[in-house]
């Protein structure tokens, strides 16, 4: 999964309307929404506004366990198929109206609709004839998804799915208004338009500026809501959040340049907050290129890299060298394979990558010219200049191409052209199929690298319906030692998240997942 510069102007005028709401808080956000439709949504700054609007069936606390939304009970089935759901009789529209069951298959058959062009459809594809509706091969009523009355829901699998709870936590799981959605189309995620069932409502949207939530009076839970607004603020220039929060104008930013680690952990304390983050920062080689199409060069690509140097200096210890995809600490898993140059020095493996391109016919003699795309960021910056250098003894040349986040990802998703790409990818539940259903070849939406290896599928067809757990993790497991070997994305760190959090903001606890619903945090004094 995946902020834009305020001007000084824009942003004097936000504190200057909410100098006197103690209750207003000023959140530091990843990037610009490219949408505000759950249903077509991918980034983790879009989760994090849509995780404040709306409400699923369960959601993460403030320590990222699952706990009970608009369901307030449910049960499971014996063999783990069928999940039945119990919604809250208080649950309610930011309109008035109630939440019912028809509400979420409403919202579940839309997600599958091909004419939705719903990129992370696939996350749901347990749920019964879900995949084949989102591929066009049945009519999305035969879903299974059905009410069984007002306050009574049914899901039923196509098979067992061990973290199905999990997936119902992201974005893609919340529920949309059908009235609203029916009425306006795609412009029901507009301020005035949209009709929320969360902690917040929409008061305004303005592109690089902000995006201001004002509490929902009609929420379930109003009463433990703290605060009146939450006003999100794209910072793409992480510098322009660290200077914005350092002069009281934000109470916490979402991520930090590495650089600055230091200096902030020394002038602020505890109010840096460095923990282990479910994700892992990576290349992604396009597999259509001439010359990323030779498994050789690919393999050279990722020997060469000096992942302890990209962790130690570009950002400051604050992440881990990635020698696998699936980053450690994961659930239902019991560790990703071994790969065999990563026990070597830095020099061996530099003479094996020198040794692989000349075999595919390229090296200082016969140079390559490749096209680096990354999105706008100081640490992004830093760490493709650092893999120029690193690549520059293969006869390897950079050439970059740089935008803004969510133009970067929308040009992946919609197979723009490129060579190399960065990206990043956070879990949105903690099991490797979360990872490695990426590279799946019918996952339009981000197998950027175009892979495409039926063996792969289809041992990823084998483990989704494995019912053993440890069986299922020994199939990922050599799954993931061919994506390993034929590396459609080369990993290069696992995440950390990295922010910084007022002393005047309460309930903040850090958690794998790093989510924070501003229903759960206070200010001091408010």
């Amino acid at each position: 999964m995946t902020r834009d510069l305020l001007t000084a102007t824009a942003l004097a005028l936000v504190l200057g309307a909410t100098s006197t709401a103690a209750q207003t808080y000023m959140r530091g956000n990843d990037a610009n929404p490219e949408t505000l439709d759950q249903h077509k949504t991918s980034t983790v700054a879009e989760a994090n506004i849509l995780r404040d609007l709306y409400e699923g069936l369960v959601v993460y606390d403030r320590n990222a366990e699952v706990i009970p939304g608009v369901a307030e009970s449910w049960e499971v089935s014996e063999d783990g198929t069928t999940y039945t759901f119990t919604l809250r009789e208080t649950a309610r529209w930011s309109n008035g109206d109630p939440v019912t069951a028809d509400d979420f298959v409403f919202s579940f058959r839309r997600i599958m609709m091909p004419e939705t062009g719903a990129k992370y459809a696939n996350i749901l594809y347990p749920i019964a004839n879900a995949e084949a509706i989102n591929k066009g091969e049945m009519d999305p009523e035969e879903m299974g998804v059905r009410a069984i009355d007002e306050k009574t829901l049914e899901i039923t699998l196509s098979q067992p799915t061990p973290y199905f709870l999990e997936l119902l936590t992201h974005q893609t799981g919340l529920p949309v208004h059908p009235a609203s959605v029916e009425e306006h189309g795609a412009e029901f995620v507009r301020p005035g338009n949209m009709v929320s069932n969360g902690a917040f409502t929409l008061e305004e949207n303005i592109l690089n500026d902000r995006i201001v939530l004002a509490k929902n009076e009609n929420f379930h839970d109003a009463e433990n809501v703290s605060l009146a607004r939450v006003n999100y603020l794209p910072f793409e220039d992480l510098s322009t959040c660290v200077r914005a929060w350092e002069a009281g104008e934000v109470h916490s930013c979402s991520d930090l340049p590495a650089e600055d680690i230091e200096r902030l952990q020394a002038e602020h304390g505890e109010a840096v907050r460095v923990a282990p983050y479910l994700g892992t920062y990576y290349y992604a080689l396009n597999h259509n290129d001439e010359v990323l199409g030779d498994p050789r060069v690919r393999q050279a690509l990722s020997m060469v890299i000096d992942r302890e140097f990209l962790a130690s200096e570009i950002f400051e210890g604050t992440m881990v060298p990635a020698q696998s995809f699936v980053p450690p600490g994961i659930g239902n898993y019991g560790g990703s394979p071994d790969v065999d140059y990563f026990d070597a020095s830095m020099l061996d493996r530099e003479d094996q990558a020198i040794a692989l391109m000349e075999e595919a016919g390229y090296g200082p003699d016969n140079p390559v010219t490749l096209e680096l795309a990354y999105n706008t960021s100081e640490n992004n910056k830093n760490v493709a200049t650092a893999i120029a250098d690193m690549w520059s003894i293969l006869g390897v040349d950079l050439e970059y191409t740089v935008r803004d986040a969510s133009a970067h990802y929308s040009h992946l998703r919609d197979k723009g052209d490129f060579d190399v790409a960065r990206a990043g990818w956070i879990g949105d539940y903690s099991d490797p199929q979360n990872f490695l259903f990426m590279v799946e070849s019918d996952n339009d939406g981000f197998n950027y690298a175009n892979y495409d290896n039926a063996e792969y599928d289809a041992l990823m067809d084998e483990a989704a319906a494995a019912a053993d757990l440890e069986a299922r993790a020994e199939i990922l497991q050599q799954a993931e030692a061919m994506f390993m070997e034929d590396l459609p994305f080369i990993p290069l760190l696992y995440y950390s998240s990295r922010s910084l959090v007022s002393s005047d903001l309460q309930g903040w606890e850090d958690n794998i997942q790093n989510v924070h619903p501003s229903r759960f945090l206070s200010l001091a004094g408010s």
